[in-house]
């Protein structure tokens, strides 16, 4: 491709100051997909595009990866199916695998993207998440602060070649990069909690009274929701019951009580706000898998030998 032809041709843009790494096939062959390390999840390319005038793909089938695409700069737009998009500055959106997909930058101002393809095993069952479902739409990013410094972190890694060591390195920060995109909010101390969405709500209610009795009834309608409505909510993104989860957070409390105390285990069930101590260690045993008494006698005999 001439130096001077800028835009895209065969779905790969040119144009000045592009950035961009493509992992060999023979490479993601050889030493990434059948790798137990890096076969889940791994980058298959990545780059940076500023100003990408020209920037246009079409794909009716698709990737067999994901493409995530993070906006600093100017605007776009994507289509995923039958459903248009636009994006602007501090905006991303993934693309799942084997979807017929196009995207473009804006005529009067391209945008400046950072993308990376990832794929592996793990790809399908991601792809069922809430988290990573809701980015098919275009997500606004908060702080940013750790984003672009981590990317070229992998980036410079994979520069210097495709040794053991730097893909999985880059690999290993993959699964960060993606968190941040994907969990932007939990990278810094929320403001407000207002901020939060009802279920992380309940969660952080859950925590500070994490010795009180707290039934579905009461959450539901500190939330102004019916018990269906919020349970189901709370279950969609947390894969549990909310009393489900109210109990395991009981029981991580009544693990740390047993590791780092003395207290008798009646007196630890009754902090816990269980008034029978036989029904606290059946609760304990069937989300711990052992009765408190074999839990601190296990922790015990480790604790000594570390």
């Amino acid at each position: 491709m001439k130096d001077n032809i800028e835009g895209s041709h065969k779905n790969i843009w040119y144009g000045v100051g592009r950035q961009r790494i493509e992992i060999p096939r023979i490479v993601l062959k050889g030493k990434v997909q059948n790798n137990p390390v890096h076969s889940q999840l791994h980058i298959c390319s990545i780059g940076h595009y500023p100003k990408a005038k020209g920037h246009y793909t079409y794909r009716k089938k698709g990737l067999p990866e994901n493409f995530l695409f993070y906006c600093v700069d100017g605007h776009g737009w994507y289509q995923l199916g039958k459903q248009r998009f636009e994006v602007g500055p501090n905006e991303f959106f993934i693309l799942p695998q084997h979807a017929e997909h196009a995207y473009g930058s804006d005529e009067e101002h391209p945008w400046t993207i950072y993308w990376v393809h990832f794929g592996g095993e793990a790809l399908p069952e991601m792809n069922g998440m809430q988290s990573v479902q809701r980015c098919y739409k275009p997500q606004h990013i908060r702080n940013s602060g750790e984003i672009l410094p981590l990317f070229s972190k992998m980036y410079k890694t994979l520069e210097l070649g495709y040794s053991s060591d730097n893909l999985l390195f880059a690999n290993l920060c993959l699964s960060q990069f993606l968190s941040l995109f994907l969990y932007n909010d939990r990278h810094y101390e929320a403001t407000s909690k207002e901020s939060l969405d009802c279920v992380d709500s309940a969660i952080l209610f859950m925590q500070e009274h994490i010795n009180d009795n707290l039934s579905l009834i009461d959450l539901s309608k500190r939330y102004n929701y019916s018990v269906s409505r919020f349970s189901s909510l709370f279950r969609q993104k947390t894969g549990y019951a909310p009393i489900d989860y109210f109990l395991q957070m009981k029981m991580q409390k009544a693990c740390q009580q047993l590791d780092f105390s003395n207290r008798a285990i009646k007196d630890i069930a009754f902090s816990m706000g269980f008034d029978d101590p036989y029904y606290f260690s059946k609760r304990f045993r069937k989300i711990i898998g052992m009765s408190p008494k074999k839990y601190r006698t296990v922790r015990t005999s480790v604790t000594k030998s570390e």
